[in-house]
């Protein structure tokens, strides 16, 4: 009985709200069968701290020498063509009904390329921010891909107490560096031992994670992934 109640709701959701793909504007799924193939996916080799593709499969200019907090970063894809246009519409149009599908490309990829985890934690966005959007894309994929992998997330523990200009807005990587730096801060002694993934959307330069990674450690989190859907490459 509650199987077909699920059924007839989606069945009416769809009649209502129809899905149309981010590719080619085809009904029926975000990502169709023609534009699916097209995502562009990151594969080995690529760097063993931060993910970006790096032709040796060690470490990337960028991470050799630096002693970093984050224990490593993964992405599935390249930040280009069509999931950079569903991230967008995702984070700035208020399409919010793509979140469990993100979740499913991260719970697909996790699949394949496990990483250490006990509980999920978003990247959270300042107060400020997160009343003027209405919501955080990065905790609505991390609610979806909770239920996916079994995992809890964990709410409040880690809070952005600067509210610094976007990454995006900065040039390079030490800029961004310095606009996230004390950015967040944390005293959830609860999470003491833990192994905490981070889930965010975009990947720029890793320097948001890293930020999220100090924090959290100063309360004792054995080891902190980052697993964002995208990154700049």
């Amino acid at each position: 009985m509650v199987l077909w109640s699920g059924m007839l709701q989606k069945t009416i959701i769809d009649f209502f709200f129809p899905i149309y793909c981010i590719g080619c504007g085809k009904e029926g799924n975000f990502f169709c069968q023609d534009c699916s193939p097209k995502l562009q996916r990151i594969g080995s080799p690529f760097c063993q701290k931060c993910g970006r593709p790096e032709s040796t499969g060690s470490l990337c200019p960028t991470c050799w020498g630096w002693d970093t907090k984050i224990d490593g970063i993964r992405s599935p894809f390249r930040f280009d063509g069509i999931i950079s246009q569903a991230i967008y519409q995702f984070k700035y149009h208020n399409l919010r009904a793509i979140a469990g599908h993100m979740a499913e490309l991260l719970h697909n990829y996790l699949l394949i390329n496990p990483i250490p985890g006990d509980v999920l934690i978003s990247v959270p966005l300042h107060p400020k921010r997160l009343r003027q959007r209405g919501y955080n894309q990065s905790d609505l994929m991390a609610r979806k891909l909770s239920k996916l992998v079994g995992l809890p997330v964990i709410d409040h523990c880690l809070v952005r107490q600067k509210d610094n200009p976007p990454q995006t807005k900065t040039k390079n990587v030490d800029e961004r560096r310095r606009n996230v730096l004390d950015a967040f801060i944390s005293s959830d002694q609860s999470l003491s031992g833990k192994r905490v993934i981070l889930i965010d959307d975009v990947c720029t330069s890793g320097a948001t994670l890293e930020a999220c990674a100090a924090a959290l450690k100063t309360v004792g989190v054995s080891s902190v992934w980052g697993l964002k859907l995208a990154r700049e490459t």
